[in-house]
């Protein structure tokens, strides 16, 4: 018998695959589905502070051309028409998120994780992390990004951004807190080990972002590379091994996993847990069962019982010659055949 159950932000999960943040999670009929295929937790399609901004600008375009004029409306007193819009599209996308977390909640049996996909100039995720908290939610994942294109602060405002947010995020609620991060940091080692010190209970590495393209038929900018690409299992890998014996929390891995084989890495790695999406919607839900089969094989084929015999043991801190974790030149295999040292 294989025992593939683990702990990730304190919680015991039946195995260490969870269905991720996406289109896919963004329904009870959906969510459903992830369960019955095997995963051992689900984190729900994330509310984002762009979204509700976007539907708050087209919403007032369109009551500019349709219907009454703005100024016909007020609000608990208020004068401002801007005022009573922003606070009624608000107050709708959070109950519409609050009652899938409430209702996911209700439905299933495996940890339910609420997300929030935060813009850190914003003071509203704090509210929204408390109501999420009141409506059940297991656990919240924060996928926190500050755009690298905000050319007027330094380095060091952007990044204390993320402390200040986490800090308050966790005075806020009791429930774990994990951060999904990305990897566009100048001292990517050491920022994970300190936001690891917070007080969070885990860490993604690492969330991903809209890649443009052009059409140059139409001069539109239009969507390249939605769903991530095997290849990009590197970057994380790369990182859950010579992060997960050095920090002070969970790790889970996300972004370029598309098979069993990317799952046990990252476990050999180090990683508590590992987040799918692109795979699943390239293979629809039921792949999550497939590539569960494939871990137990493999680990009857090694003779592992259980996860915590083989985590981590390919982490840098057990490997033979760490630094091959560091090296990133790869003047070895591209430099023909000179004598290359490495």
């Amino acid at each position: 018998m294989t025992d593939l159950s683990t702990q990730y932000l304190g919680m015991e999960l039946r195995n260490p695959l969870i269905a991720g943040s996406s289109g896919l999670t963004g329904s009870l009929e959906k969510v459903k589905k992830m369960e019955e295929s095997g995963a051992g937790a689900v984190v729900l399609k994330s509310i984002f502070e762009e979204e509700i901004a976007y539907e708050y600008s087209d919403f007032i375009e369109k009551a500019a051309k349709s219907g009454p004029a703005p100024t016909h409306f007020e609000y608990e007193g208020r004068q401002n028409p801007i005022e009573y819009y922003d606070y009624k599209i608000r107050e709708d996308n959070l109950n519409r998120y609050v009652q899938l977390v409430e209702d996911t909640q209700k439905a299933l049996s495996v940890p339910v994780i609420a997300s929030v996909n935060c813009y850190l100039h914003s003071a509203d995720w704090v509210s929204y992390a408390r109501y999420l908290e009141q409506a059940g939610a297991d656990a919240i994942e924060l996928n926190m990004f500050f755009p690298p294109t905000h050319f007027k602060r330094e380095k060091r405002d952007m990044e204390r951004l993320y402390f200040e947010v986490t800090d308050k995020i966790l005075k806020e609620v009791s429930i774990p807190a994990a951060l999904k991060i990305s990897h566009y940091f100048t001292d990517l080692g050491p920022m994970i080990l300190k936001l690891s010190r917070t007080g969070v209970k885990g860490l993604v590495l690492f969330n991903r972002f809209f890649s443009p393209d052009f059409d140059i038929e139409e001069f539109k900018v239009i969507p390249s590379f939605v769903l991530s690409d095997p290849s990009e299992l590197a970057i994380s890998l790369r990182w859950m091994s010579i992060m997960a014996q050095k920090v002070e929390c969970d790790l889970a891995a996300s972004t370029g996993v598309h098979d069993g084989d990317a799952l046990i890495k990252h476990l050999l790695a180090g990683a508590a847990a590992v987040q799918v999406a692109s795979c699943l919607y390239k293979n629809g839900p039921e792949y999550i069962g497939n590539m569960l089969e494939h871990l137990r094989g493999w680990m009857v084929r090694k003779g592992f019982s259980r996860l915590s015999d083989f985590k981590g043991k390919m982490s840098q801190d057990k490997s033979a010659d760490p630094a091959v974790y560091e090296r990133v030149q790869f003047m070895k295999y591209f430099g023909g055949k000179k004598n290359v040292r490495v």
